[in-house]
């Protein structure tokens, strides 16, 4: 029997949103059409198997872009398909799994996928917002056990005041751009670029955010109710509680202290070790998942028991303590600039390079093309945790960490007038315990200040964690990796002395309130700054001058119009150019050009023949020239760089010449007068006009 088809809308932020079910891909287990302005996005959900639950939820999103939603065809000449997920698709895709996860029971034993399809796209309307409402609604009707509903809005910030779900013209004069989700009592999930913004000014963001969650979820309950299935019951195998008893006194009375121990060799190696005594202690009684399962359970338990009575944490410090710091800059000889930033026992290497902003990234989006001048990629390698792993194309951790800290420096980012250059900074993490993503914040900043990009300030990252028990928070500073992982919180905050640029939340419990936050903020800030002093300890300025390695890069404005002059036929001339001086020019259809080279002498040659071609040659104005080729009937002069006219044999000297050669010959410095400019712009000059005439010469 065919569903019946339900719909329903509410107006937020002046646009209606709207939620359908029942007309498409009635095979998935739950499909939701939500449509926000013109921007419209099919969620589907579907519940596989059972599978063997490893200790994490088997929860796939996928998102994906069709350029048909903008209303475009792939530019490549050979390949018109969509191919592989855009690294906006990839982050979209995370925003949404950070947002729904956390409301999933833990021991779920089925796999479940979200696909999420833009079908169409306005540039006012953001799909990840509707996407995140319907795959709510697409959950709630599946009938998968899930807390929900969840809701996610945008909040922007212009002129003292907050916009909800900034349009995209909006977006360009807002100094923040922050993307919250939540139920309708806690916070999950927090995506934010800010141009350092205060603490208390966040705070109040995600205050304004909190009543239009509460509308939103609300929405999508009223709307998802009436065509909810009835929820999946699901079975977790119980062993027997008799030997549950004896496993859990076993492993309390042997526990070993080391599985704790602040080195995570030393840790990884005791809990190695007492797995495999517990496993052949247990042998053929319990499955060693299960057995691994409530060894971690007491680990979690000791690691928190330990903050919420002595207020101390596994490797001894302090709930505020940063681990000790290690910064080094210019350590390798032929990049234009590089630092190392080690926090405990994550060690993060940055280099940055520099390049013609020709090399800027072009992104095919499903809106049209964008450039992207400043870039930064995360790379994090099997070793760098002391594993066997492949090494390949980036996984999604390592596209979001990127796209994280890219995004935490860009406010600090000199324009392309002040320094047009292309900037593409690499993060190679070495070591990993914990809290890689801002260490790499911090190394990106010290590479740029090496590298000499004019930076406006130091920007550093923290990554704040929490326990949560019984009532009782304890907020934790630079959290490692254990704490990540047994923590009730990953709250990611990069900023300079003034303020944020770069959030990310995520969240395990779901508890979560601005109270909190606005204490992790302000504890965040607090070791920010301790970090930022050290190092401006090693370098507090970019450095005065660029890497000899680095290119040449100059800026010059000409007429728009003299563009195609400075082109050439088929662009003959700008190709002679640089040849000859072996630069790489730019050319922008706003008169803004581009000139690199390997050192200032070529780009400075380039620049005075282009400022030729691109000068008016006036009638009456006499220049300094020189003679470039004698012939029979005149001389051709070179009046500045690319730019020659003929003087005329009768234009030389007042008398009769029997002989040009005789009075002119090439490589002659002379003055010359321009007499006239024909309709082809070739040049009248004459010498002996400009003998006579007094005026300044050029």
């Amino acid at each position: 029997m065919k569903k019946p088809i339900l719909e329903k809308s509410i107006d937020i932020a002046g646009r209606p949103l709207s939620l359908q079910v029942g007309k498409f891909a009635e095979q998935a287990d739950a499909s939701v059409l939500g449509r926000y302005g013109d921007t419209i996005v099919l969620v589907t959900v579907v519940c596989g198997p059972k599978t063997e639950n490893g200790g994490f939820l088997p929860l796939r999103v996928d998102y994906e872009e069709k350029l048909y939603a903008g209303g475009r065809i792939k530019g490549s000449r050979f390949v018109k398909r969509e191919g592989r997920p855009s690294e906006e698709a990839v982050l979209n895709a995370r925003i949404i799994d950070r947002s729904i996860r956390p409301l999933f029971p833990k021991d779920f034993p089925r796999e479940v996928q979200v696909v999420v399809t833009v079908l169409s796209i306005d540039l006012n309307n953001d799909p990840v917002l509707t996407a995140i409402a319907a795959t709510s609604a697409a959950l709630l009707i599946s009938g998968i056990p899930w807390k929900g509903p969840l809701a996610a809005v945008k909040v922007g910030l212009s002129n003292g005041d907050f916009i909800l779900n900034p349009r995209e013209n909006e977006l360009e004069f807002s100094h923040l751009d922050l993307l919250v989700s939540g139920t309708q009592k806690e916070i999950i999930m927090i995506e934010a670029a800010a141009e350092e913004i205060p603490e208390e000014q966040i705070i109040k963001a995600l205050e304004f955010s909190t009543p239009h969650l509460d509308t939103l979820n609300k929405f999508i309950q009223e709307f998802a109710s009436p065509a909810a299935e009835p929820e999946i019951a699901y079975e977790i195998p119980e062993i027997d509680p008799a030997l549950k008893g004896q496993l859990l006194r076993f492993i309390k009375e042997n526990f070993p202290k080391d599985s704790l121990a602040p080195n995570h060799k030393v840790r990884d190696a005791a809990s190695e070790e007492f797995l495999q005594t517990l496993y052949e202690r247990f042998e053929g009684k319990c499955s060693k998942q299960e057995m691994k399962r409530l060894f971690e359970q007491e680990l979690k338990h000791v690691m928190r028991e330990q903050i919420l009575k002595e207020g101390k944490r596994f490797d001894g410090r302090s709930l505020d303590e940063i681990r000790p710091l290690e910064i080094e800059v210019d350590l390798l000889p032929r990049t234009h600039g590089s630092a190392m930033f080690r926090r405990g026992g994550t060690q993060v290497l940055t280099i940055t390079t520099l390049a013609s902003t020709s090399l800027e990234q072009l992104i095919e989006t499903m809106t049209g093309e964008e450039t992207k001048r400043y870039i930064h990629h995360y790379n994090f390698p099997p070793f760098s945790t002391g594993e066997v792993g492949r090494l390949g194309y980036p996984k999604r951790r390592e596209i979001g960490h990127g796209a994280l800290a890219e995004k935490a420096l860009l406010p600090v980012i000199p324009g392309e007038k002040t320094f047009p250059y292309t900037i593409r900074v690499v993060s190679e993490v070495l070591s990993s315990a914990g809290s890689t993503s801002q260490a790499s914040v911090c190394g990106s900043s010290l590479s740029l200040m090496d590298a000499g990009v004019p930076i406006k300030s130091a920007v550093a990252g923290i990554a704040m964690g929490l326990i949560n028990e019984g009532g009782r928070q304890f907020i934790l500073s630079d959290i490692a990796g254990l704490e990540d992982f047994f923590g009730d919180m990953d709250f990611k905050a990069a900023g300079t002395e003034k303020g944020i640029t770069a959030l990310q939340l995520d969240t395990k419990t779901g508890e979560i309130t601005t109270e909190t936050l606005s204490r992790a903020l302000n504890q965040a800030r607090e070791g920010r700054l301790h970090i930022l002093a050290a190092m401006n300890q090693v370098i507090s300025e970019p450095r005065k001058s660029l890497s000899r390695y680095a290119p040449h890069i100059i800026s010059l404005q000409v007429d728009a119009k003299k563009i195609g002059k400075i082109i050439g036929p088929g662009g003959s001339t700008v190709r002679a150019i640089q040849e000859s001086t072996e630069t790489a020019i730019d050319l922008k259809d706003n008169g803004t050009v581009l000139i690199s080279g390997p050192d200032d002498e070529k780009v400075q040659q380039a620049k005075r023949w282009i400022e030729g071609l691109s000068q008016e040659v006036r009638v009456g104005t006499v220049y300094t020239g020189k003679v470039k080729q004698v012939v029979d009937f005149g001389a051709f002069v070179e009046i500045f760089p690319g730019k020659e006219g003929l003087v005329h044999i009768s234009e030389i000297s007042p008398g009769f010449i029997k002989d040009i050669r005789q009075h002119i010959k090439e490589g002659d410095v002379v003055k010359v007068k321009v007499i006239g400019v024909d309709e082809r712009d070739r040049v009248s000059l004459s010498i002996k006009q400009a003998e006579s005439d007094k005026q300044p010469v050029f």
